[in-house]
């Protein structure tokens, strides 16, 4: 009973202060950080380094495919006029290749994940500071990011930032 009667003087105090609260304007942005972190320089050249980086083991793995395709495709071809030792050694000698095939490609998506994750969280704390740069320019009071249900386009600043991180 006598928390009730505090949360209703709470209540009425909030109300009473309300009109005050609502009056003050406080000013409120915007910002799609998938979009900026999509079209930043900073990302598109970490995305270079990446694919720079991994390219030669990307080549390597094509081959090996190709290797297996052409193995399995002379195989197929050649069977029927192949003895059962012959056969059962080129078989198997596929099969060494897909597993190692397999586990250099596991391993490949392994680093390349991970150097990925390295530079989107560098990327992050550049945008994040840019958010921060582009709220005290602007003399924003808060900046929302993610959750938000509609925004218009007067508090959508974006754009602000994007222009932000060129200028990095």
């Amino acid at each position: 009973m006598l928390t009730n009667i505090k949360v209703v003087a709470v209540l009425a105090l909030a109300l009473t202060l309300f009109p005050t609260v609502a009056s003050a304007q406080t000013k409120v942005g915007f910002v799609n950080l998938a979009k900026v972190i999509e079209k930043a320089p900073q990302g598109e050249s970490a995305a270079k380094k990446i694919e720079a980086e991994f390219s030669p083991r990307s080549n390597a793995l094509r081959k090996k495919q190709k290797k297996i395709q052409t193995l399995e495709a002379d195989l197929e071809k050649n069977a029927l006029v192949m003895k059962a030792s012959e056969l059962s050694k080129k078989e198997a000698e596929i099969t060494k290749l897909k597993r190692s095939l397999k586990r250099e490609a596991d391993e490949f998506n392994e680093d390349i994940n991970l150097r990925r994750n390295e530079k989107l969280k560098v990327l992050q704390e550049v945008v994040r500071e840019a958010v921060n740069e582009v709220g005290k320019e602007n003399n924003f009071d808060i900046i929302l990011a993610e959750g938000v249900l509609h925004v218009s386009d007067k508090a959508d600043i974006t754009d602000l930032v994007l222009k932000k991180l060129n200028s990095k």
